[in-house]
């Protein structure tokens, strides 16, 4: 089901003309890849999932499109009612309870994994990052670092060519 939905959210966030919309529908993907990764026995991924991507990316996705869209933001908020935002949600809540219900009712859902406490915690994912790829994590932050720096050196250089001007 996660995966038609993943599959479905990913079609509409192609084919709707409306970004606003698209930008919705690709937060429902996020969300819906997140179920795939619980399923999966990752939880850390599964939360990473959603409060960064989900969260924090999607965020900064709707602040662009807003911004671009200067024009049509009244249009926006006349059309969008936070009812059918949260009643949207709420059916959504709903419908998940009534799978999970009939699914253990008809012994559909999968044993739980005694490797379930070990496998996709953050304590895993932490141990395996600092141990044996500790090296790689190390020069991707010392790369990221210099990027970061090079970046703010190549902005201040154009902030002080222009104002010799």
């Amino acid at each position: 089901m996660l995966a038609v939905l993943a599959v479905g959210s990913a079609l509409a966030m192609v084919i709707n003309k409306n970004v606003v919309n698209s930008a919705l529908f690709l937060v429902l993907n996020m969300v819906s890849l997140a179920g795939i990764f619980l399923i999966l026995n990752a939880q850390f991924l599964a939360v990473i999932q959603v409060l960064v991507y989900a969260g924090a990316i999607m965020v900064l996705f709707l602040f662009v499109i807003m911004l671009l869209n200067v024009g049509d933001e009244e249009k926006l908020f006349d059309k969008f009612r936070i009812k059918y935002f949260l009643a949207f949600f709420l059916a959504i809540g709903v419908m998940g309870q009534i799978f999970y219900s009939l699914a253990g009712v008809t012994d559909m859902l999968p044993a739980i994994s005694e490797n379930m406490a070990t496998l996709g915690t953050v304590e895993a994912a932490g141990d395996v990052l600092y141990t044996k790829y500790l090296l790689p994590f190390e020069l991707t932050a010392i790369l990221l670092t210099a990027a970061v720096v090079g970046a703010l050196m190549i902005a201040q250089h154009k902030i002080k060519r222009t104002e010799n001007i």
